[in-house]
This record gives structure tokens, C-alpha cells and sequence, in this order.
């Protein structure tokens, strides 16, 4: 893995982590198909120096921080936590908002009971669509547990530039995670905005969304050549592709595959040259 580190809430963290997301059953719900498996891929991710772990208590629910405790509890010291809140599931698996102030505390309470910590390191406030909770409100409490020590540092989630630029004129934000990939850009805004201010970009699905039905990166035409001309694999262009966006660009690729998982932590030493960037571009 590529030695390159960001600073998230003042934390040193390699630019390739990995997301808990696809750790759980199905459409991120229930429990993993099979759970040796998962365990076995979150204790891999630390021997190769993965020290940036994504998750959310909503995955499961309670799932995916139930296997990161157990797999990695107590957790090595350079072991960077974020998770994030605004939705909870209900019985049958539907993504509900839970975002107003009170729902955003008892949110990073789960997370704290469940991780097993007294302070997650950076929780990210996850905008859900449609919701008529003001943006003020929301942040405002998030700021409130920061200063009760609860979280280390605000993030945020599924965000347009005007609410960063909002959150900002109020408090320091320690990322923000959108989708962001090859073929999907439309939030080349945010990113921007997030490089002029010097906030870590943590883009979702890199690859594509891993739900069925999405298009995905590594089928590419173009991702496929580059990868063939340069010895790496599709998926390796991809991630790349995203990290030379910006240094200040951090990875949280999601799988439930050790060699999977070995493979999207390779991503950090691939250098893209500029016959590869035009290509892609193109």
C-alpha cells in the first residue's frame, strides 16, 4: 500500500481504507452469508495496514459494528472509525430517515454501544432525500456531540456544495462522503469545493453502486485496456482513477472477499500515466 497519508479529524489514515458495507447479508441486511469469512476479512484489512474503517450501525442494522468489534476489538491504536447516522432500517430491510436532532444522538449512541468505544473518531450526519429537518438543526447537534466528546470529528454524507459551504461558515468538517466514480460525476461540485477548502473527499461506490442493476467501473472497455496495458486489474484502474482526482481523495472500498479485499488495497500503488488518464477521460 502506498505510503501517502490524509489527516481525517486530525488522524493520520493511509488513502485506501475499507468499507463495511458489503459485510452484512443482502441488500446490506441481516447476517453475512458466512460470518468466519467476514471476520476474517476485517483482520486481513489491518495486516495490510488498512487504519481507515467505514461503517454504520444501520448496517445490518447492527451488524457490521457487531463484526468490527469482534474481529478487531480492542482496536489497534492507529485505527481510524467512522461511521455515520440519519437512517435507521425497519423489519423488512427499508432505509428510513432518522435524522432529526434527538434520532442523530440516539444514532451515535447505537454506534458507541455497539462499536464498544466512547468516542467514535469521525461520524458523518448522512442527508437523507426528502427530509424537512433543517440542515441547522441537524448539524448543530452533531457539532453539540462533538464538543461532549462523543465523536472526534463531524462529517458529512449525500451532500450538495451549499451545505458544505453552510457547514463550514460554522465549524470544521472532517470529511465528506458522496458517490463519485468514472462515470458518475455529478458531484465534481462538492469535490472542488472540498479541494479549495483542504476536506478529505471519501467518494462511495468507486466502482459503481454494488447494488444489482448498476453499471459498474470495472466492465468499462476503457478501464479494461488501461489495466491489460499497465498489468493491474479493471478494478484497480477504477480505484486509481478516483485517487488521482486529489490527494486529498480517501478510498473506502467495501467487499466480503479476502482476495477482493487484497486486491482493492494493491489500487494505492497503481500510477496512472497520462496515456492512461486521456484514455479513461475519453
Amino acid at each position: 500500500m502506498t505510503s501517502a497519508t490524509v489527516q481525517l479529524a486530525g488522524r493520520p489514515v493511509h488513502r485506501v481504507g475499507f468499507g463495511a458495507m458489503q459485510l452484512p447479508g443482502p441488500h446490506v441486511f441481516g447476517p453475512p452469508r458466512d460470518r468466519d469469512a467476514a471476520l476474517a476479512v476485517l483482520r486481513r484489512a489491518i495486516e495490510l495496514g488498512v487504519d481507515h474503517v467505514d461503517t454504520a450501525q444501520f448496517y445490518g442494522p447492527d451488524v457490521s459494528n457487531e463484526l468490527i468489534h469482534t474481529a478487531l476489538h480492542p482496536y489497534p491504536d492507529d485505527l481510524v472509525l467512522v461511521s455515520k447516522v440519519g437512517a435507521v432500517r425497519d423489519a423488512e430491510g427499508a432505509w428510513l430517515g432518522a435524522d432529526r436532532p434527538e434520532q442523530l444522538r440516539e444514532g451515535v449512541e447505537d454506534n458507541l454501544r455497539s462499536l464498544g468505544v466512547e468516542r467514535v473518531d469521525v461520524v458523518n450526519l448522512r442527508l437523507m432525500d426528502g427530509s424537512d429537518v433543517p440542515f441547522a438543526d441537524q448539524l448543530g447537534e452533531m457539532v453539540a456531540l462533538r464538543e461532549e466528546g462523543k465523536i472526534g470529528g463531524v462529517g458529512l454524507s449525500n451532500v450538495e456544495a451549499h451545505h458544505l459551504v453552510e457547514a463550514l461558515g460554522t465549524t470544521e468538517i472532517a470529511c465528506v462522503q458522496n458517490p463519485y466514480n468514472l462515470r458518475q460525476r455529478e458531484g465534481q461540485p462538492v469535490l472542488d469545493l472540498c479541494i479549495e477548502r483542504g476536506v478529505p473527499y471519501v467518494p462511495f461506490f468507486p466502482l459503481g453502486s454494488a447494488f444489482p442493476g448498476a453499471a459498474k467501473i470495472p466492465d468499462d472497455p476503457a478501464v479494461v485496456s488501461v489495466a491489460r496495458r499497465l498489468g493491474a486489474t479493471p478494478s484497480q484502474v477504477g480505484l486509481a482513477w478516483v485517487l488521482a482526482q486529489s490527494d486529498l481523495v480517501l478510498l473506502i472500498p467495501g467487499t466480503s472477499s479476502i482476495a477482493h479485499l487484497e486486491e482493492n488495497v494493491g489500487a494505492g500503488d497503481v500510477v496512472l500515466d497520462a496515456d492512461a488518464l486521456a484514455e479513461l477521460e475519453a
